[in-house]
This record gives C-alpha cells, structure tokens and sequence, in this order.
C-alpha cells in the first residue's frame, strides 16, 4: 500500500531513508565477524586463545568487513544495495547493538567449561553401539 502524506502520523520520508536499513544489515555483518571469532574455541575464552592465533580467520574477516564497507561507501555499489554509507554515530550504534554476541558465547563457553569439569557417565553405551542397551544388556 502507498504512504499518503498527512493519512499516518508519521511522514512518509521515513521510507525513503536507507540508513535503518543499512544500520541493521551491518549488525547482521559485525554479529557474524563475532561469531566468526568466538568459533576459534568451542571451550576456551577469547581472552586465552586470542584471534591472531588463526591468521585466516583474521584474514577473512578483514576481507569480508572491507568488501561491506566498499559496498557502503563505493557510491555505485550502494546505489546497487540500495544502503546508505554509516556515520561515526552509526557505527559506534553498530558495535554497540552487536558486540552482547561475544559476552554470551563467552557466559556460554564459561558454562561448558564447568560442565566438562563434571564426570559424566556414559556407562549405558558400548563404544561399537549406536543405541543404547536396554534392559538385561545393562549388566
């Protein structure tokens, strides 16, 4: 349905405006990068196995940040992903609404490394069985 001017209490410039937009598909970017980063360790925090311990990553990363800010700031590919290019504002926005992704893997990564310091007893399987035994077979 078209905007009438006057109709909504809103204007209808609001969706003319590309910035919204573009600010949530750079969330959705910079909250991958971090989870690109907190995969380095399925345990192990990233205060102890630190990015550069995986140049490739660190290497794909800055690629994949650099081709999203060319598509951001390179006016014929902006105009062709219809976004807008960020300000500093914007930006510090970005981080700020991505960034709680690494705190909770790393409440996360905390939980599972308590976890493993429990025993677990996985005495209902034999390491050749695809079920667990039933029954007698417990023996």
């Amino acid at each position: 349905e078209d905007c009438v001017e006057g109709k909504e209490r809103y204007s209808c410039k609001i969706f003319l405006d590309r910035r919204p937009s573009t600010i949530s598909m750079s969330v959705l970017v910079v909250v991958e990068m971090f989870n690109a980063l907190n995969a380095l360790s399925e345990n192990n925090s990233l205060l102890t196995t630190p990015p550069w311990s995986n140049s490739w990553l660190v290497t794909a990363i800055a690629v994949s940040m650099a081709l999203h800010v060319a598509i951001l700031y390179i006016p014929f590919l902006a105009m062709v992903f219809t976004v807008a290019p960020l300000n500093f504002v914007e930006w510090k926005a970005v981080i700020w609404l991505s960034f709680p992704v690494i705190i909770l893997d790393e409440v996360l990564k905390y939980i599972s490394r308590r976890m493993l310091g429990r025993k677990v007893s996985f005495s209902m399987w034999k390491r050749t069985d695809l079920l667990p035994r039933t029954g007698s077979h417990l023996l």
